[in-house]
């Protein structure tokens, strides 16, 4: 299932349309997902046909296509070929070599074939939408409420969170697989960073056992000491931490294309795309980082939370 809250009206509709304006929320399920490179590519056109005032139609006539095609390829369900790229950027004035060449760049990746289709029969769709644009972010920041992002979560406690969802074994034993892979390709990576806030909530909900919590929470502060991971714990009992963003990933290409704001739910998620929706986000992420605890100060409080862990017994 794939919706768009908020959205411009669908092809054919007619007016309506704000200049320069992207998609506003598009919620993903279980349908086919279209991968970061196609999203953004499409949403790319779709802002810069907007921008000069042309609907699809007048677009598909110029170039001799259906406006249905149109509508695919700004929605990421086309393949991307140069013709169609090249005529486009003739019709929507793209004549500067350095935007062409992203948006060509954008296109050549978008057809190349993902490291986690080997993972797609159990991958859920959504899922790996995230990944995809988890691979393309040169910077993803992300709030934890309730449960730790999974580029920080140790084996043990990807294992235990994953088993509790659904499907049998089989299911469960290729999902963590994935996780690992994607764990071992961000850490391999190096342009990337994963700036991280933590809600202390999320380290005082029990995963699998206090030995997995122990062993996880020492694991954080191991992250913490690395160049590409930035850590801070947002602690509880504070008054004025802006917790209403909850568990939120905002995905900074570093301008190659605007940014990307996502928001999960048990069993789907929002990907957020409007321009002013996922600045708000940024900076309340921003705002709340600046008031959870210091790197050295939330190591002392992982380190604390370890030893509380290891000397608990299991109920």
């Amino acid at each position: 299932m794939s919706r768009q809250i908020a959205e411009t009206p669908a092809a054919g509709e007619g007016g309506g349309e704000k200049p320069g304006r992207r998609g506003t929320v598009r919620y993903l399920k279980d349908d086919a997902v279209p991968s970061a490179p196609r999203m953004l590519l499409g949403y790319a056109l779709r802002s810069r046909r907007t921008t000069l005032g042309l609907k699809l139609q007048d677009v598909a006539a110029r170039m001799g296509c259906s406006s249905s095609k149109l509508s695919r390829i700004e929605n990421g369900h086309h393949a991307f070929k140069e013709k169609d790229l090249l005529q486009l950027f003739a019709v929507y004035e793209v004549h500067g070599r350095q935007q062409r060449e992203t948006l060509l760049g954008l296109a050549e990746i978008a057809n190349q074939p993902t490291w986690w289709q080997k993972w797609s029969a159990v991958a859920q769709p959504y899922l790996q939408a995230v990944i995809s644009f988890e691979d393309m972010a040169v910077r993803t920041k992300t709030s934890s409420a309730q449960m730790l992002h999974g580029l920080l979560q140790t084996p043990a406690y990807s294992a235990a969170s994953i088993r509790r969802g659904q499907g049998g074994s089989i299911v469960h034993d290729a999902l963590i697989e994935l996780r690992s892979e994607r764990q071992a390709r961000f850490a391999a990576a190096p342009d990337k960073s994963l700036i991280a806030v933590i809600f202390e909530a999320a380290l005082l909900y029990p995963v699998g056992s206090p030995e997995i919590m122990a062993e996880q929470m020492e694991h954080l502060v191991e992250l913490s000491k690395r160049r590409n991971y930035h850590l801070r714990l947002a602690e509880q009992g504070r008054f004025d931490l802006p917790v209403e963003l909850g568990t939120t990933i905002i995905f900074d290409f570093e301008g190659r294309v605007p940014a990307v704001a996502y928001q999960e739910s048990l069993d789907g998620g929002l990907f957020i795309q409007d321009d002013d929706l996922v600045d708000h986000r940024d900076k309340v992420f921003d705002r709340l980082r600046a008031l959870s605890l210091r790197p050295d100060a939330t190591r002392r409080k992982l380190q604390h939370l370890a030893n509380k862990y290891r000397s608990s017994k299991p109920r």
